[in-house]
Order: C-alpha cells, then structure tokens, then sequence
C-alpha cells in the first residue's frame, strides 16, 4: 500500500495518490495531472479511480483532464449532478484497488454532495480517511458556501454537518489517519492548524467541533460563528468543476505567446485585459507598466487573484520574473483563469527600452515612518481585521486588502498617506490596486507591521486573537 499526499502550500490544498498491487486512485486532482500521470508510469501502476469528495469552490479539480488522459471514471458521492459522465456512487458502496477497498461515506453538510472515502487495508481494517472539506484539522468545512445549490441556510447545512460527522466519521477507531483536502490559509475553514495529516482520535481531543458532549446547536452557533463572506470566485470555481473546462494544454498555449511591448499594449487596449504583475514587490515598486495589479507569485498568488480579480473570465496579460512564465499560467489555471493572453516579452526593461510609460510607488522604511507618524500622517493597515484587532498602530485605520474597493472613499483625496500590511506583500497588492483606480498620494512600508514594532512605534497592546469574538 502507498498514500502519497501532494500538497501545495499557495492553494494550502492535499491531493491523494493511492496504489496497490499496480492499480492506483487518485483523490481531488489539481488542475495540471501530468504529475500524476508520471507518479502512475513510475510506479508501474494504471490509474483505476479520479475521486472527487465534492465540487471544490477554491480551485479547479484536474478530475475532467485525467479522466481524458487515463479513461479512468470519475466517481463522486450521492446526490451530485455533474454535466459531464462520471459514477455516482451510493452511500457504503465499495470500490477494489489492488488489495484495498475503497468505502464512500455520504457526509452532506459543506456541500451536500460531500462524501468522505474511508480506506481499507488488505485485511479489511480501516486506515485513513479522506475527508475533504467535511473535516479539517482543528475545524470542519464552512456550510455557508453551498446555501444557493443546496437551498437550504448556513443553519441547515452546519445542522447536516454535525450529524455527518457524528455519524459517519466519530464512530471510526481512533488510530484511523484522518487526510483532509486543506490545511491552514485555506477559506474553505476558519480555524485549521498548520499539520496536513493526524489521527483522527487527536482531533477528537483538539478538534472544537468533535467534542463529544457539543449538542446540535452549540455546533451550529460554533461552526457559523465569525464566517468571512467567501471569495467571489467560489461559486465560478464550482461552476467549472461541475461543468467541465478548457485543456490545460490550450490554456498554457494561449497564456504562454510572447508579446514584444507594441503588441502587449495593443492587446491590453484591445481586449480589457488587467495587467498582472507577479514579480518580487520591490522589483513591481522600481518600475511597472501603469495601473497593472501586483500579486507577487512567492506569496499567497492564487487566492488573492482570485479574492481580487474575481471574474475567472477576466481577460489577463502578464508580467513575469523570466523563465516562470508557464508556472504564472498553470497557477492562475487551478483558480479557474483560464483567459491570459500572453506576456510581456523581455519584461519590463523591453517595455523602458521601447520609450513606453513607467510608473513607481513611492515607499518608507519603519524608522522613516517613525519620524513622519510625529508630524500626525494618516496610516492604513491592509490586513485582515483579526490582525487588526489584535494588534495594530495607535490611530490607524483599518481598511483590509480582501474588501480593498469597499474602502476607496475612505483615502484622502490630496494628503500623502501611508499603507502597511504585514511585511510588505498584501501592501504592495493594496498599493498596486489605489493607483489603478486612479489614487497616486501613497507610500507603501516596507518591512510591514513586523518593522514597524521593532521601530518602536506606538502600537497598541496585543490581545491574543483567539479571544477575540
């Protein structure tokens, strides 16, 4: 028996690769399956099974591709209804790979197709489970996002949560492996620790949501609590993994082409094409093509183009640290962007040297804002309101990166102000973002909020976020 987990941090997303006896099943692919294509060649074993634990919001599944690729079936748990073949398995029903079984537990409750996949091992012991969204480490899947499909509310579906997980997966031997499909920095929980793998008694004893003597409703009011409005990519990222999508291969192909700086203008002009800078912040801040977006691809890349961007058929041209081009392409395909058009060839030297317009952000160091912060400048905090909350420059104001545009009204027309996330990264976005819509009077600090305190600027005092309500 072989259980690999392919874990890809910007996504904070498990995928599952299983063999036996030459025959593998591979749980909740990403987008680009030549991975697991190879893991199957090099092992010497054929891909039997595609299983989806439901239809993801946060990424496209390569479920549609790999099926192509190996004519494996893709399987799913009762009641989904995709618009492509695939088996809808029945609650209980078992699947043989080599000398292993496979078991589908219906748990409804994220989404109401959602369906756990408990392993088997030769003797018929249970092993591990697969668990999706339905359960996290340290937390269970939100039930908000499935209220429009499933017709129920947030209520109804946490309610159908916690039967799920009291009956189907609670029951289970405490040494059973517990697999889940996201880890920390996910939106699909809002409380998962940083481990990917655990037994699933240890979540029993740390998990809030597994406690044996939490009744129906303490679980809904606990599980609802504190929910963020999700990305407005999700709904379009289940739409595509339920309807299926354009190959990957013709999406690199186009994304890939080339364009000297005259036609890189020209398509921008053309088509309404966002211009996505994804080099280092510091590069993006010496120089940049004017009113392009920075999302920096060494950071959370996917979520915030798809928290930003929104629109998965936004079309995008791109500017790109060279020779990761087709990577820049691949990642913004797992959120559903399937529409770039190409890239700026040469980068932005080519664009200079082609006498064609620059643009800068103007930026302080933490002692330099230090000095300013006497003289009474306004000051913007770009992360998220728990960061805020717990710990943040005297007088601030909060105006959080993932609802940037909620809060254009609030910046001063003609007053230079100062913009700081963390370290540096989610500023840069917010900065990228004020001076696309036209708003120049800002400075962004490097270092973030991590400088800012070792500069010894008020701050106020900290309150650990869990206490936060």
């Amino acid at each position: 028996m072989k259980i690999e987990q392919i874990y890809t941090g910007c996504l904070a997303q498990g995928a599952y690769y299983i063999e036996s006896e030459g025959e593998a099943a591979i749980i909740d692919p990403l987008r680009e399956v030549e991975p697991y294509l190879k893991r199957a060649k090099d092992e010497g074993a054929v891909i039997k099974y595609i299983f989806e634990t439901h239809f993801h919001a946060d990424f496209v599944s390569g479920h549609v591709t790999l099926s192509k690729e190996t004519g494996a079936p893709i399987i799913y748990g009762p009641t989904a209804q995709p618009a492509f073949e695939a088996i809808i398995a029945k609650d209980g029903q078992e699947f043989p790979l080599g000398k292993l079984t496979i078991k589908v537990l219906h748990t409804p409750g994220h989404t109401m197709e959602s369906t756990t996949f408990l392993l088997k091992d030769e003797s018929g012991k249970d092993h591990a489970i697969f668990s999706g969204d339905t359960l996290f480490l340290g937390d269970v899947g939100r039930p908000d996002l499935a209220q429009k499909a499933a017709h129920m509310t947030q209520e109804e579906l946490a309610g159908t949560l916690f039967d799920s997980l009291r009956n189907k997966i609670m029951p289970l031997a405490d040494d059973v492996i517990v697999y889940p499909a996201h880890g920390a920095g996910s939106a699909c929980g809002k409380n998962m620790m940083k481990e990917t793998v655990d037994t699933l008694g240890n979540q029993k004893k740390m998990n809030y949501a597994l406690r044996a003597d939490m009744t129906r409703e303490e679980f809904i009011k606990e599980v609802t609590d504190g929910l963020l409005p999700p990305p407005q990519y999700f709904p379009l990222n289940v739409k595509m993994n339920k309807e299926g999508y354009e190959d990957i291969d013709t999406v690199l192909e186009r994304g890939t082409q080339a364009l000297g700086p005259d036609a890189f203008e020209a398509a921008a002009n053309e088509t309404g094409a966002i211009v996505l800078d994804v080099r280092h912040q510091d590069d993006f801040a010496k120089g940049h093509v004017p009113r392009s977006i920075f999302i920096g691809l060494d950071g959370s890349f996917a979520p915030w183009v798809g928290a930003l961007i929104a629109d998965v058929k936004q079309p995008i041209l791109l500017v790109t640290p060279e020779g990761r081009e087709e990577e820049t392409v691949t990642r913004l395909s797992r959120v559903g962007f399937d529409h770039t058009l190409g890239y700026l060839k040469g980068g932005i030297e080519a664009w200079e040297k082609a006498g064609k317009e620059i643009d800068t952000v103007d930026s302080v160091n933490a002692e330099q804002l230090k000095t300013l912060m006497e003289k009474g400048v306004p000051v913007y905090d770009v992360r998220k309101e728990s960061e805020f909350n717990a710990e943040h420059v005297e007088k601030a104001h909060l105006t959080p990166l993932d609802y940037i545009n909620d809060y254009l009204a609030e910046f001063p027309e003609k007053e230079t102000f100062y913009v700081h996330c963390a370290g540096g990264y989610r500023s840069m976005i917010a900065s990228s973002i004020l001076k696309s819509r036209g708003i120049h009077n800002l400075v962004d600090v490097t270092g973030g909020f991590a400088d800012i305190k070792k500069s010894g600027i008020p701050v106020t005092d900290y309150v650990c976020p869990t206490t936060l309500k």
